[in-house]
């Protein structure tokens, strides 16, 4: 190992017990397709995709040679009152890949900001056709719909909001689909729970009443909080429900976009046509930060039509929204999607993803696994007065054999990039098996 050249006290890392880390850091130094670097010089196989969003794998030449071409020839262009082409290329191509009538893009820089843009589009919706008073949103316990205020108000992980005080009004939640006892080791959607849909009709909308709500957000795959499958017909009804009381139903599709779950959003795999999709992280493959909220027709045709031809239509926006960097990127890793094939190499995987997921049953202390296309959730039982101390302690072996997983709280979550093989899901599950069997002698 190399003596660092650099010292680690001035960097307050995100979501990370920072003393923890700082103590006994873990570095990654080079990233090439399956595989992560370790500034020790060991391969670590990437069983996350990143932070769930290199869904192309590492480095992959044909968008690195298109983000040097672009930086090269131009570095930045403003984003209010002028345009440049790959962010008109980008819009289109993903108005193409939207299911049903969502034909419009909005750009930002990250899903928090994506989750933020919706929910302020939802208002502006309802107030550009004379129906301003409706103004409350709808979440559900256990979303993560990122980090911003919007995002933490609508979203329903308790850690994630308790230290901020004040977060937005007129805010209400749906219960998580979660059920270990009703649907313990499904493989796919569970069977059970597409009534849990019908708490918006029976509680939340009698309680505000449906003309004062303005929107309903979900994730069609909870994947941050630990992989939780959507129940079969759950979101169907939640459709059905938004339709007969006009409610605008959004997809936080940040982590299930672009063949995540096969195909190219979780909306075309369920068959539901939400009004808006957020989406980030897979669009530029990791590359760039890049966001954008993927809207229904006739949500922008309310929005600027109402708006005096030469006036601003919604005074709402970032300096890098379309940053020429992201939509190069963007342009690259949807080729590269496209030129492989990968959503649909998604889809052949996932019957062998799932099969070797679930051979992991029989491990100490494995309550749950659950999974839907290219992801897994395993779910440890808890240490008594110690949560989460099991899945850590799993995530730190599998680092020291060379595998990289993700967890939160007692849950393993794994998402490999699209371009894993079935021998490489071979290797996952024996290292991963091997660590929970060393973990279960502690």
């Amino acid at each position: 190992m190399k003596p660092r050249d650099y010292q680690l006290d001035a960097y307050w890392m995100p979501f990370t017990a920072n003393r923890q880390f700082k103590a006994a850091p873990r570095m990654f130094v080079a990233a090439k397709d399956m595989h992560y670097v370790t500034d020790d010089g060991r391969k670590v196989l990437d069983g996350t995709s990143g932070l769930w969003c290199v869904n192309a794998g590492h480095s992959r030449p044909k968008i690195v040679e298109a983000v040097k071409k672009q930086v090269e020839t131009m570095d930045y262009s403003p984003a209010f009152q002028m345009g440049h082409p790959s962010a008109f290329r980008v819009a289109e191509r993903l108005a193409k890949m939207a299911p049903g009538d969502i034909d419009h893009v909005f750009y930002c820089n990250s899903g928090s900001e994506a989750v933020d843009t919706a929910l302020k589009i939802a208002l502006a919706y309802h107030r550009a056709r004379g129906e301003g008073q409706r103004n409350v949103l709808v979440g559900r316990e256990r979303g993560y719909h990122g980090a911003g205020f919007g995002g933490i108000s609508v979203g329903g992980i308790p850690a994630n909001r308790k230290a901020f005080g004040s977060l937005l009004p007129r805010v209400d939640h749906l219960a998580h689909t979660h059920n270990i006892e009703e649907n313990a080791f499904s493989r796919g959607q569970p069977a059970w729970g597409a009534h849990l849909a019908d708490e918006l009709e029976t509680r939340i909308i009698p309680l505000h009443d449906a003309s004062n709500i303005a929107a309903v957000i979900v994730e069609p795959m909870a994947g941050s909080t630990g992989v939780l499958i959507p129940p079969k017909g759950y979101l169907e009804r939640l459709r059905q429900i938004c339709d007969k009381h006009g409610l605008l139903l959004i997809f936080d599709e940040v982590i299930t976009g672009f063949g995540r779950v096969g195909p190219c959003f979780a909306a075309d795999a369920v068959g539901v046509v939400p009004d808006m999709i957020t989406i980030a992280k897979g669009i530029t493959n990791g590359m760039v930060p890049m966001g954008a909220v993927l809207v229904r027709r006739g949500i922008y045709d309310a929005v600027v039509n109402a708006a005096p031809p030469d006036m601003v239509e919604l005074f709402h926006g970032y300096t890098y929204s379309g940053h020429p960097l992201a939509t190069a990127a963007a342009e690259a890793s949807l080729d590269t999607f496209e030129e492989e094939g990968l959503f649909k190499r998604a889809q052949e995987l996932a019957p062998y993803f799932e099969q070797a997921m679930h051979s992991l049953r029989e491990m100490p202390h494995v309550i749950d696994i659950r999974n839907m296309g290219l992801v897994a959730g395993i779910e440890l039982e808890s240490k008594p007065g110690k949560p989460a101390e099991r899945a850590f302690k799993t995530f730190l072996k599998c680092y020291e054999k060379g595998l990289l997983i993700r967890t939160t709280g007692d849950i393993i979550a794994l998402s490999p990039p699209l371009i894993v093989s079935k021998a490489q899901i071979d290797e996952l599950v024996g290292i991963l098996g091997d660590a929970l069997r060393e973990v279960g002698r502690d």
